[in-house]
């Protein structure tokens, strides 16, 4: 071997090598966390035997049970919230180049992602706490957590969305309103279908973003309005609970399943959308 095939060589098996490293960083901990969840023992990194006993305990433990459920149905809220928000901001700054306010419009759509969540939750609280003073409402709960999680979730999927209409070809909305589409069927007629998968992306990044958001919800959060993250994390600073692996390890697959499912749904609708456009071409 000459030098500069003994170099490619070292070249790619080092950055295999690095490549390595990084994924151990990141999922190892994922994975000890459930092998762990099956210890017998209380006591962490020292394993006494395979035992399901703490999944079993989860069915009576009503406060992570009420934690999972609203932080389920938050996240749920939030994501059809946010897509729907972040994809209007985002078609009107890509469609619409030049119009009174934009600079500033533009800045307040992306501030929440430069913005630590810390102001942002001290914020959202001093104003809702000055809005329920004056006509009563909102009480501390799921609607100000929402609130709060929608604000953050919207940045995120427009930003998505956004990268998507850049790269979406603007002569079939034009090719549309010259067969006389209105503005609105086009939108909705040949807008929507082209951007399902950034939609599909944006839902599940901000479903994510809010299930295991901690500052945000301790801030907008009220007596018996506690999502999952901010049971375990209260639980974490007593002392390790085997009970928050098992719900750990739960959510952990409820995830991955939602993420192949959607994956697998969003290949299967590019493929079929290649195919329709390929026999428009030929016909």
């Amino acid at each position: 071997m000459n030098s500069f095939g003994l170099m490619r060589w070292l070249q790619r098996w080092f950055g295999r090598g690095w490549l390595s490293m990084g994924y151990l960083f990141l999922y190892l901990p994922i994975v000890v966390l459930i092998v762990f969840s099956f210890n017998s023992s209380r006591q962490d990194m020292i394993w006494s035997g395979f035992s399901t006993r703490w999944y079993l305990e989860l069915l009576n433990d009503t406060e992570i049970i009420s934690g999972f459920w609203l932080s389920i149905r938050i996240a749920v809220l939030t994501a059809c919230a946010s897509v729907i928000l972040g994809t209007f901001a985002a078609f009107v700054l890509n469609r619409y180049q030049r119009f009174y306010g934009r600079t500033l419009f533009s800045g307040m759509v992306s501030a929440p992602l430069v913005m630590p969540e810390v102001i942002i939750g001290l914020s959202l609280l001093l104003m809702l706490v000055s809005v329920q003073k004056v006509f009563g409402f909102p009480e501390r709960g799921l609607t100000t957590i929402w609130l709060g999680h929608t604000l953050l979730g919207m940045a995120y999927a427009s930003v998505v969305v956004q990268s998507r209409l850049q790269e979406m070809s603007k002569s079939l909305e034009e090719a549309a309103m010259d067969l006389g589409c209105k503005p609105h069927q086009v939108f909705f007629l040949v807008t929507l279908p082209n951007i399902t998968q950034a939609l599909g992306s944006a839902w599940l990044l901000t479903f994510t973003l809010s299930l295991d958001d901690v500052v945000l919800s301790a801030f907008l959060s009220g007596p018996g309005s506690s999502t999952m993250p901010i049971v375990i994390f209260s639980r974490a600073r007593l002392g390790l609970d085997p009970r928050v692996n098992a719900v750990a390890a739960l959510t952990i697959l409820v995830v991955s399943i939602g993420v192949i499912a959607s994956s697998l749904y969003m290949a299967r609708s590019e493929r079929l959308r290649q195919k329709q456009v390929a026999a428009a071409a030929k016909g």
